[in-house]
């Protein structure tokens, strides 16, 4: 871990406003659609109408001779071509011990399709239009296969393969804990709690659609690819070594403004390769813009996992042993952090903030025909922390006792900090018995029968829920590099592989400059997603602010030691008498002083720069605790969240105002997930919810006030700055928190568990069957 000077300031607790805003909401966003077309040519994807066949012959004659049609590739011309695959992190082992084993992620299928919308064929013509009229044109003969869709049904004996190397459809799998031990600790225990708990498929549902542009540079032969992407640096490096078999100078990528990302823009897509395939093979500029359908069918889903689990506990609510066996969907082919996101993330996380002293997992990833299941907001962690903050409510309501004693009885205390998970993770701090009592009674606990008192009068039911979180952050990279730059115009410039998508980077990056420097914000500029100037692990789970802003300290503590070895050399005199203050550097009781700018006038290329890398210890574990409150209409089974609470751990909080935004983003999307949002497929492989008319996401409507608080009692010891990740908290605390309230407000008829999404249907199904029961 880097150590800064003690001293040194970098704008903490500073609710500075959005630099980004005034451009981004008048128009002024560089979106990649906003790119002219300059006489770019248009390409377009044919999709399979089958979730699995094989493909007898493909006939791109007809669409080859229409008006317009530049060029035509199939699999086979890719293949021929010696082009690569997508490849997937080949690190695990099937459960006979055998290597883990998958397909290959082709940008066009060849010889077989496995989910309904993967690319088969790509036109490019003069338009989109042309393009998009070409490849209905193109005749393909499929022999249709059984597909298995069902993560569950797809390990049965008999199911449909998805892929001869992995007979049983199991991709690869992972145990943890001592599976005797804790057999040993339920045939002993005073109760048993099970449940059956479902984080269901999502689409992620980000503003912009995907799209790219590519072309070859004129001068140098350069490719250059415009793309959106969280990661460029990879996007380079898996474009330029797996795909193309070049080398990686030989790739430019560039990232614009991005309408957001949520994981699923992490990495390279077929589309994004076959544009900048087209560009070398026709040396023109060549563009895909995605629709929305493109999202729902070929980009990547989330979620997608499917537990039983069990805690054992004695009378007094301690949890003696807890199990869980999953099952992890990943669609048809594993993206980049397919296989790890179930088998390595999930657990990371699954025993909660709670000091669990035997514990035994078994996951599987397993494989169906259907889309790939990828990195969406979490990318694990939700899933595990559902599962062991569903079993907490459901064993204090079945032994009898508070939600919140429950928890207190088996939290880790700040006095066992560091502490080892039954993972092997380490929580290097957190107070979660402060956060909760904080938390009730910013929520006004004691005030909730009272609430469902007057509920009750309207003839609605009304329950609470609660959730207690922790989270992974950093996406294990642990360093990130940047370059900071004092140009003789009088500005600061700062060079970062991080990438932004909605979060504040420009803003946050800014003021901890301007702090650090004495240098007024308008005069910072920031720069990211150019690969020539920038290269890091980019922004992916919740690591910008912690390891990225890392960097950015120690650059500004770097360029100020730069300007002062320079002002000794200009102003005769040691370097330990230099002072450095506001941009400029004096002699210590002297009025002797140069400016910062007027050293960078003096430099080979008008600018003092300095290459700097940042260097965190390891993860940052943001936790905190929700309170919802819901009502429900049993008439409809409609559910409303009407108040919300939080009190987040995100250590010290350089933008506190960033933070609140990045919570309520995050328990919007957990409302979606509780009571909305839910993947469809039908037995044959067909998605049935392949548009907003079918996919339901919550409206400004559905979202209540959400009261955010955040505490920084514990702050993070991995890292100079203190911080903890932010940004997808609030997806992770969001949905147990609902899912507990609504099972509250059901528990009176008797009903113990419903699968999410909590629609309407199902919650009004469940309550007439509750009183058909009990009539």
């Amino acid at each position: 871990m880097n150590i800064l000077p003690g001293n040194m300031r970098f704008g903490a607790g500073q609710p500075v406003k959005r630099l980004e805003d005034q451009r981004l909401l008048t128009g002024k966003g560089q979106f990649l659609d906003d790119k002219p077309e300059d006489g770019a040519l248009w390409l377009h994807v044919l999709r399979s109408p089958h979730a699995h066949a094989k493909i007898v012959s493909v006939d791109t004659r007809p669409a080859a001779g229409m008006a317009d049609v530049v060029a035509v590739y199939t699999g086979a011309d890719l293949v021929a071509d010696d082009v690569g695959t997508l490849p997937t992190l080949m690190v695990f082992q099937r459960p006979d011990g055998s290597p883990m084993n998958v397909p290959p992620r082709r940008l066009l299928a060849h010889g077989v399709v496995r989910f309904a919308g993967e690319a088969v064929a790509a036109v490019v013509a003069k338009s989109r239009v042309a393009a998009q009229e070409a490849t209905e044109a193109i005749a393909v003969e499929y022999e249709v296969l059984p597909a298995a869709v069902d993560p569950v049904a797809a390990t049965q004996e008999g199911a449909p393969v998805v892929w001869e190397g992995a007979p049983d459809n199991v991709a690869a799998a992972m145990s943890y804990g001592d599976a005797a031990a804790v057999e040993a600790a339920f045939a002993k225990a005073a109760h048993v709690v099970s449940l059956e708990v479902v984080s269901q498929r999502l689409v992620p549902s980000a503003m912009e659609p995907r799209s790219s542009i590519a072309e070859v540079e004129k001068k140098s032969g350069r490719l250059l690819l415009h793309v959106q992407s969280q990661t460029p640096g990879s996007t380079r490096d898996l474009l330029a070594d797996a795909v193309l078999k070049r080398p990686k100078e030989s790739v430019r990528v560039l990232v614009g403004d991005i309408g957001g990302g949520f994981g699923q823009k992490t990495g390279l897509y077929p589309e994004d390769a076959l544009v900048a395939y087209a560009a070398t093979k026709l040396n023109r500029k060549v563009r895909w813009r995605g629709d929305r359908t493109d999202e729902f069918v070929g980009g990547t889903h989330g979620r997608d996992l499917t537990s039983t689990a069990e805690m054992a506990l004695d009378a007094k609510g301690r949890v003696l042993a807890y199990r869980v066996r999953s099952i992890g969907g990943t669609g048809a082919y594993l993206s980049g952090a397919g296989a790890i996101i179930p088998l390595v993330l999930g657990p990371f996380v699954q025993s909660g903030v709670y000091d669990l002293p035997l514990v035994h997992y078994e996951v599987k990833a397993v494989m169906t025909h259907t889309a790939p299941v990828g990195a969406y907001r979490g990318a694990g962690r939700p899933e595990g922390v559902f599962v062991v903050e569903r079993l907490m409510d459901a064993a204090a309501r079945q032994i009898g006792i508070d939600p919140r004693a429950i928890r207190k009885v088996n939290f880790i205390k700040p006095t066992q900090m560091p502490y080892t998970n039954p993972v092997g993770q380490v929580y290097d701090s957190g107070a979660f018995a402060h956060m909760l009592d904080r938390s009730a009674k910013l929520a006004d606990w004691d005030g909730f029968a009272a609430r469902k008192r007057a509920a009750k009068k309207k003839g609605l039911l009304y329950g609470r829920g609660l959730t207690s979180y922790i989270e992974w952050t950093g996406g294990r990279a642990h360093t990130e590099k940047v370059s900071l730059h004092a140009t003789a115009e009088g500005r600061i410039v700062l060079h970062s592989g991080t990438q932004a998508m909605g979060q504040g980077l420009q803003t946050a990056y800014s003021q901890m400059i301007a702090a650090s420097l004495g240098i007024p914000l308008e005069r910072i500029d920031v720069v990211q997603g150019d690969t020539d100037l920038a290269v890091g692990f980019g922004s992916v789970g919740s690591r910008s602010l912690f390891v990225g802003g890392t960097a950015v300290a120690v650059s500004a503590n770097d360029l100020i030691a730069s300007a002062r070895d320079k002002a000794s050399h200009l102003l005769e005199a040691a370097i330990g008498d230099i002072e450095y203050r506001d941009g400029f550097l004096t002699v210590v009781g002297t009025d002797k002083r140069v400016g910062l700018f007027e050293i960078a006038e003096k430099e080979k290329g008008g600018k003092l720069s300095v290459d700097s890398e940042g260097e965190v210890d390891g993860p940052s574990w943001p936790n905190g605790t929700h309170i919802c409150e819901v009502e429900i209409d049993p008439e409809t089974g409609i559910t409303r969240v009407v108040r919300y609470t939080t009190v987040d751990d995100v250590g010290v909080a350089v933008n506190p105002m960033l933070v609140t935004g990045q919570v309520h983003g995050g328990v919007a999307q957990g409302i979606g997930q509780a009571l909305y949002e839910a993947v469809a497929y039908d037995a044959e492989g067909q998605l049935l919810t392949a548009s907003y008319q079918d996919y339901c996401l919550p409206r400004a409507g559905d979202i209540p006030p959400i009261a955010v608080t955040l505490d920084d009692s514990a702050p993070c010891r991995t890292n100079p700055l203190g911080a903890k990740g932010c940004g997808e908290s609030g997806a992770i605390g969001g949905p147990p928190c609902i899912t507990n309230g609504v099972m509250d407000a059901l528990s009176d008829l008797g009903i113990k568990s419903i699968t999410t999404p909590l629609s309407p249907m199902k919650v009004w199904q469940a309550i007439r069957d509750a009183r058909a029961a009990g009539g």
